[in-house]
């Protein structure tokens, strides 16, 4: 992420999750969040916008896990990453998304580089109130491809992120590139 909010914006609370047990929040349960998260058109209008980079706040997520809500300025994305051993979801809360994403596992250690199959790459168009849940080590890459209007989003995550791996893709072939801890995006 290329920007954050300033420290003196307002942090808004995310909606209370029903009571429960401490357990571990399941990825249904993070997605039921954020999409509840994305339909609180006051918390969405709170984020600010700029127009050179993504903007985000971190919220309060249920049961533990990390959330985001973050701005998308046209034409924008994250690359291509995953989130380790975190499962998570997300809601485009305005305008639309585009995830570009692998159906197939890799290996989570010991490969610097690694030669797609075809048939592997899925891709899905995630308008306003729409989103989805995602296992651990998903592959993926999401992107603002408007030219014109912002997206705004709300992500969660359990376990909060140990770390995020980022990958660069020439045709069918994926190269581990570097790994983020959340020192490095907090």
């Amino acid at each position: 992420m290329s920007a954050s909010v300033p420290a003196s914006a307002p942090v808004p609370a995310a909606l209370p999750t029903p009571a429960r047990p401490t357990a571990k929040p399941t990825s249904a349960e993070l997605l039921d969040f954020v999409r509840r998260t994305a339909a609180d058109t006051d918390l969405i209008a709170s984020l600010p916008l700029d127009a050179e980079g993504r903007t985000w706040v971190r919220l309060e997520g249920p049961h533990g896990s990390e959330a985001w809500l973050i701005s998308w300025p046209p034409g924008t994305g994250t690359g291509w990453h995953d989130h380790a051993e975190s499962v998570g979801a997300f809601t485009t809360a305005a305008g639309t998304l585009k995830e570009n994403s692998l159906a197939a596992r890799l290996p989570t250690d010991g490969w610097k580089t690694l030669e797609l199959t075809e048939g592997v790459d899925r891709e899905r168009q995630l308008v306003t109130g729409q989103g989805r849940a995602f296992g651990r080590n998903h592959v993926h890459e999401v992107l603002n491809e408007s030219t014109v209007q912002h997206a705004i989003s709300v992500h969660a995550y359990y376990p909060p992120l140990p770390q995020i791996r980022r990958y660069s893709r020439t045709g069918a072939v994926l190269r581990l590139e570097h790994v983020e801890r959340p020192e490095d995006w907090q």
